[in-house]
């Protein structure tokens, strides 16, 4: 599996934990939009899009299903998000 596009949207509130929005592309052939960039205690992370359920909880729409992937998406995002704020 290749990231093959990764896209970035700034978002410009002042504060405001989130930081930007990611969209992903996989393999040339798979997208995955509205990937959270978010300002944590420790650093930013990433959030992958989820949708609030009845009961007020927030569940994964899509997500990686190990580390190893996890970890090449977070990577990608990240390395992407800091080249964005660098422009």
């Amino acid at each position: 599996m290749k990231i093959s596009d990764v896209r970035i949207r700034l978002v410009s509130k002042e504060d405001n934990k989130l930081k930007a929005v990611a969209s992903i592309t996989i393999d040339d052939c798979f997208a995955v939009h509205d990937i959270k960039i978010i300002e944590g205690n420790e650093g930013v992370f990433i959030a992958m899009p989820s949708r609030k359920t009845n009961d007020g909880e927030y569940k994964d729409i899509a997500h990686p299903l190990n580390t190893e992937t996890r970890d090449m998406i977070k990577q990608a995002v990240l390395t992407a998000y800091y080249d964005e704020l660098n422009k």
